[in-house]
Parts: structure tokens; C-alpha cells; sequence
């Protein structure tokens, strides 16, 4: 029988049952190692009585001078030793081989439905995905700056500058229009804003991100109609319901477009609107983080695309 298949298939001693011998044994009574463990006696005495009977031989000798290592008991304390001190040193090995990393994502692109973004992101080796789902960029930079993050992935770069912060760019994410599938451009296989400028916008507040709507404006001034824009509602379902009957249009990043709805349809904009509607993401960390992980792993989302 092959030593792999006994170590799987064998009744081996426990752990705790190790650990209850060890402390009798450096001891040499049942009520001190009990309490030395967090323990009552009871317990204690069962854990041993197990592992000699797993054992098929005594470890310890009672009576009314006291408790012994038997010899058995002496050969095995030797190994416990080892056995436990190679078991100890399990987490601490993890500890040394693997540096932890926690990400945050803004809330406003799907990462998930990124791929290259998402392979490179699942590679990274101790990444830890930090609940931040209802966290926008801004939020994101200041969880950054309290040290509560590594690395914070955000949408468009902030026009103010944080000179604590250094931002590194890794992907260019398309806007997508957004359209009932009545209108009559439905068809079309890319649509400019002019093709359906008789349909309000829903759009978001400057406040809500000021370097993403700035940018934006820059090609709304420039159209050649009046553009109409209405508030959009906090539900992204509400507004998308909004679109299929008819009433407005949306514009979305293409890795939220997910929402399926005979009576509305998802298409790609014209070059000349495309090149300025879309999210550039950039991979933000502290100016004074040094640690080599950190720059290997912003190094690997740089390099995804």
C-alpha cells in the first residue's frame, strides 16, 4: 500500500489530540495542561484516552505520585514536537510567499465582463477583492488615501490633483447607446446622437463626476442641435424601462450593457462620437507605496490589453 493512500485512508491522531498530549506531557498534570489550553479536565482526559487507543499503547502512567511518560510516551513526545512545530509553521510560510492586495472598482463599469481586465486581475497572486460595490471613484481615492486600499481601479482621472496619488492608465472602456428597438436607426449598425436627437438624455449630475462630464461636454457643445438632457433615475432597470418605451435614450459603458429587453437595443456610436464617449480607466496607488507586488501587479493590468 503506497504512503499516499495511507495518509488519506489511516486513522491518524488529530491535531488537538497532539496538542492535548504536549501540554500533559511538558505538564505532568491533567488539571495545569487543562487550563494551560483553555480546557477542563474531563475533555482533556478524553482527548488522551482516544489517542491511546488509536495508538494501541499508553503514554502516560497515574498514579498517586503522580503523572509519567511512559516510554512510548517519551519516543512519541519527540515527534509531537516535530509535528506540531511543522504545522505551526504552515501559516507562516503562507504568510511569507504570498503579499496581499486589495482592490477596489468603481461601480461603474462591470470588471467582470472586461476580460483581459478580469484574467489579469484573477492572476494576481493574494489579491483580496474589497467590498466597495457602492463605491464611486472619489470614494475610491479616499479609501486609497486611508490606506484601507492597494490599488483602487477608477473611471476617468480627477481634474483636481492628488499629489498623494499616482494614477497609471490601463484600458479605454466604449460608451454605448442606448436606444428603443422602434426607432427607425435601430437598424443601423453604429448611431450618432444626431440619428436620434429628438430623444432626450438621460444624464448624471457634474457633482457625480466632474472629469467624465466635463469630458463629455466638450462634444455635446460641439453638436449642431440643442441637446436635450433629463435626470437620470437612480435605478439603472427604471431608466433602461424608460428607453424600451420609447421615451428617452442612455448612454452606458459597454460592460453594464447586460440588460436584456426585446424593446430595447444596445449599439455602438459613430467613430467621430465614439473617440470622445467612452471611460478611460485608470489603476490608482500611493505616491509613497514602494512595495514590489503592488508595482508587479499594476505592471500586469498595464500590460492586459
Amino acid at each position: 500500500m503506497s504512503t499516499r493512500f495511507t495518509l488519506t485512508n489511516s486513522s491518524l491522531p488529530t491535531v488537538k489530540q497532539l496538542q492535548c498530549f504536549l501540554a500533559v506531557a511538558q505538564e505532568l498534570n491533567f488539571r495545569k495542561a487543562a487550563e494551560r489550553i483553555n480546557m477542563t479536565q474531563p475533555p482533556l482526559t478524553r482527548q488522551i484516552r482516544c489517542l491511546e487507543d488509536l495508538l494501541g499503547y499508553e503514554v502516560f502512567t497515574r498514579n498517586t505520585h503522580g503523572v509519567h511518560l511512559t516510554k512510548s510516551g517519551n519516543d512519541l513526545l519527540i515527534e509531537a514536537e516535530k509535528i506540531l512545530c511543522l504545522i505551526s509553521g504552515l501559516k507562516a510560510l503562507n504568510a511569507r510567499s504570498v503579499d496581499k492586495i486589495r482592490v477596489g472598482a468603481t461601480n461603474t463599469l462591470n470588471f467582470e465582463n472586461i476580460s483581459p481586465i478580469a484574467g489579469a486581475l484573477n492572476s494576481l497572486v493574494g489579491i483580496e477583492s474589497v467590498d466597495v460595490h457602492s463605491m464611486n471613484s472619489s470614494q475610491l481615492i479616499q479609501s486609497l488615501q486611508k490606506s484601507s486600499l492597494d490599488i483602487a481601479l477608477i473611471g476617468e482621472q480627477n481634474t483636481r490633483v492628488e499629489e498623494d496619488i499616482s494614477f497609471h492608465w490601463i484600458y479605454r472602456e466604449p460608451l454605448l447607446l442606448v436606444m428603443p428597438s422602434s426607432h427607425k436607426a435601430a437598424t443601423q449598425h453604429q448611431v450618432s446622437l444626431e440619428d436620434v436627437s429628438e430623444l432626450p438624455l438621460f444624464w448624471f449630475p457634474w457633482s457625480a463626476n466632474p472629469a467624465f462630464y466635463k469630458k463629455c461636454e466638450k462634444l455635446f457643445e460641439k453638436l449642431p442641435f440643442p441637446l436635450k438632457r433629463i435626470k437620470e433615475p437612480d435605478d439603472t432597470i427604471v431608466m433602461l424601462s424608460k428607453v424600451a418605451k420609447g421615451n428617452a435614450i442612455a448612454l452606458m459603458p459597454r460592460s453594464m450593457c447586460t440588460f436584456y429587453n426585446e424593446d430595447l437595443c444596445y449599439k455602438e456610436l459613430t467613430d467621430s462620437h465614439s473617440k470622445h464617449l467612452n471611460i478611460d480607466v485608470y489603476a490608482a496607488i500611493k505616491n509613497n507605496d514602494r512595495r514590489p507586488h503592488i508595482f508587479e501587479a499594476i505592471e500586469n493590468l498595464k500590460s492586459s490589453l
